[in-house]
């Protein structure tokens, strides 16, 4: 029997896809650059599985277009690039990578607090520039001033895995803890954290360093907008690791520019990649990052691994794994039988 064929939509780290060419006849888009929608659709038509990342739009128009299609491996936690129901109405599972990048994306969240907090990448700037040797000085009292976070409040808007690594990570710069979610965590969970549960409003109202670690969804879309960015602390710090679309970007602009923010730490935006002319670029007190959360050797191998994972499972008849929609098992098994 032929073997499924598979579409990769990027190159993957590690030797995931050579694991997978013992099940899968797998074809790779070898490009750095996302395939196409219309070379996406055209691949998925006379494919039994993809692998996907969030750039790739998986829209019901190419779901539906794709009777031999059985399975799409998501090669991130996020999946909103996908059409959860269309694909479980035809009976295609769709899977993720969660759990595997939680320690990189806190790690980098917190690279962000601490480059906003101490202005490093200006400090950086400054020397390359040679702006620091024109001064002819080496030290001066007023130099570059930034904000301690020893004694601060960090504001968690999300308790999921990786906003509690966050809020794990924060015990060991002796900062507060608050945190806002849909669900409240346990009481040993929060005792653990050292974290308390507030509403969302007040959290913005208190919080020296807000982070954001929330799903996009239709709730959480535009959430951080212009009336709440007009209430946050004067002098607060605002970091987004999650997606883009959660916070409004003119609107933070505007917060940064106008001194009602000390900083922002973005590694996600509304537009991927973000516009050079955008008017957040030319703003000192914003760190701006390329969308590297997960983006260690070893998570984004993890990651790999896990998508390969999840289609053996589907090819040995298996449930995957990390299964996105759980109901699609009742409409199909898994497997290509």
């Amino acid at each position: 029997m032929a073997k499924p064929r598979l579409f990769v939509t990027r190159e993957l780290p590690g030797n995931a896809l050579k694991r997978l060419e013992e099940y899968y006849d797998v074809n790779l888009w070898e490009k750095y650059q996302a395939p196409p929608y219309e070379v996406l659709l055209e691949e998925a038509r006379k494919s039994d599985a993809l692998v996907t990342l969030l750039t790739d739009r998986v829209d019901c128009n190419l779901i539906s277009s794709s009777p031999r299609l059985r399975i799409i491996s998501q090669y991130a936690v996020g999946y909103d690039n996908i059409d959860i129901e269309c694909a479980t109405k035809h009976g295609v599972y769709v899977t993720n990578t969660p759990g595997v990048l939680t320690e990189a994306t806190a790690e980098l969240t917190w690279a962000l607090i601490l480059a906003a907090a101490r202005r490093i990448v200006e400090a950086d700037r400054f020397v390359r520039s040679g702006e620091w040797y024109r001064t002819g000085t080496g030290w001066h009292p007023m130099m570059l001033l930034g904000t301690e976070l020893y004694g601060k409040t960090l504001g968690v808007i999300g308790m999921g895995r990786i906003g509690r690594a966050v809020a794990r990570r924060a015990q060991g710069f002796g900062m507060k803890v608050i945190y806002y979610d849909k669900r409240r965590l346990p009481p040993e969970e929060e005792k653990k954290l050292n974290a308390q549960y507030v509403p969302l409003e007040r959290l913005i109202e208190e919080a020296d360093v807000i982070t954001i670690h929330t799903p996009l969804t239709p709730e959480t879309e535009g959430l951080i907008n212009r009336e709440r960015l007009a209430r946050v602390k004067k002098g607060a710090i605002l970091v987004n690791t999650a997606r883009g679309k959660i916070v409004d970007l003119d609107a933070l602009a505007e917060a940064l520019r106008e001194g009602r923010l000390r900083a922002a730490g973005l590694d996600v935006f509304p537009q991927e990649p973000l516009p050079p002319d955008h008017p957040i670029t030319k703003l000192d007190n914003v760190v701006l990052a390329p969308h590297i959360g997960s983006a260690t050797w070893e998570t984004r191998t993890r990651m790999a691994d896990l998508v390969a994972e999840n289609l053996i499972a589907f090819y040995e008849g298996r449930v995957p794994p990390t299964l996105v929609n759980k109901d699609v098992v009742n409409v199909r098994p898994p497997g290509f039988g």
